[in-house]
């Protein structure tokens, strides 16, 4: 038994993948059809499902929505009955996808950009990072108003420990038990911060509230219900903080996180060529841009243009961002013992206050 062993698949509900066909846009020979496995929600991957269809006229794609969980699940299950699965893996959940690649559920892919790829970003030319995602602080601006918000984790334990009572219950966060990257986070700050479990402390104590979405938090402190969320995947609030002035979000000053979308060629793929063919464009100058732009998940590659690339951001913060490298190191917390005895410290640390 793989993965399915851990607890928090096992408090998972399976969900059914939402399956979207976008046909062929040169319909007037024979197509062919690539099956992408994405955590990347459909009307966000439009934009760049729609170029890659340009560049590839005679592609459709068959594009399956899915929680992170899922995707790993469905690969393996697949592959061991001897059946064809996804082209490419598209996936937030670096853990599940570097252990993909590391049981031999992937292939190499080697496209015009791998020797050149950043070596952080890629390990042995099968498991690719293809974004640049901060981990930040949001907070609504009015509740700040002049003063501004905590800037640093010490400045936000101070805030917590100062404001407790007139903010109970105003404040949000992932439930590290059921969101995957929240538990990633997580697991990195414990690396990083040294006053990590006072800081959880003083969290329960303000009445923390607890979401295995991002969208669940953003939407809150961007209405004025919530005043600040904590590690917040940076995408989704920034594309957020374009629909609401009232959205803010601060890089943290003492040291920013930074996590990856891992894209992958699974070794069971019908249309592996398909597959990567759909990295490729992933990872070029062109599809790179429509991220930046359209979606506002921050370029990779370093041609790309603009202030919404992991160029423009080492310039400007130098070593504040602390990325997560793609490596067989992402796998220690999918120890089943290591994670429930994590999960059990952050519960106990919330519920004691």
């Amino acid at each position: 038994m793989r993965l399915t062993a851990l607890l928090f698949l096992l408090l998972a509900t399976p969900v059914q993948a939402q399956v979207t066909l976008f046909p062929a846009l040169d319909g007037t020979g024979p197509t062919r059809t690539v099956t992408v496995y994405s955590s990347l929600d459909e009307p966000l991957a439009q934009p760049m499902l729609d170029a890659f269809r340009a560049r590839h006229p005679d592609v459709a794609v068959a594009y399956e929505d899915m929680q992170t969980a899922d995707i790993y699940e469905r690969i393996v299950r697949e592959t061991d009955a001897g059946q064809p699965t996804a082209d490419f893996a598209f996936s937030s959940s670096m853990d599940l996808q570097m252990k993909l690649a590391n049981d031999g559920y992937a292939q190499q892919s080697l496209v015009p950009l791998s020797q050149s790829w950043p070596r952080w970003a890629t390990w042995r030319n099968t498991a690719y990072a293809l974004t640049y995602e901060p981990a930040v602080f949001i907070y609504n601006k009015p509740a700040f108003g002049a003063a501004g918000p905590p800037t640093t984790r010490g400045e936000l334990l101070d805030y917590l420990e100062q404001s407790a009572d007139s903010l109970y219950g105003r404040i949000g966060t992932y439930d590290i038990e059921r969101s995957g990257v929240g538990f990633m986070f997580f697991s990195r700050d414990q690396e990083q911060y040294s006053d990590l479990w006072t800081l959880v402390g003083a969290m329960g104590a303000a009445g923390v509230k607890l979401y295995s979405t991002t969208s669940a938090i953003v939407e809150r402190v961007a209405s004025g219900q919530f005043v600040f969320g904590y590690n917040i995947l940076g995408s989704y609030a920034a594309e957020a903080a374009q629909r609401n002035p009232d959205l803010g979000i601060v890089l943290p000053r003492d040291y920013t996180i930074v996590t990856s979308r891992i894209g992958l060629v699974p070794k069971a793929a019908a249309n592996a060529d398909l597959g990567r063919a759909v990295l490729e464009f992933f990872m070029s100058t062109e599809g790179q841009q429509i991220m930046a732009d359209k979606l506002q998940i921050a370029a990779l590659n370093p041609d790309v243009p603009g202030e919404n690339t992991a160029n423009a951001m080492q310039l400007a913060l130098g070593n504040q961002l602390r990325p997560v490298p793609v490596s067989p190191g992402l796998m220690v917390y999918l120890d089943q013992v290591k994670r429930t005895r994590l999960i059990k410290r952050w519960n106990d640390a919330l519920r004691l206050q």
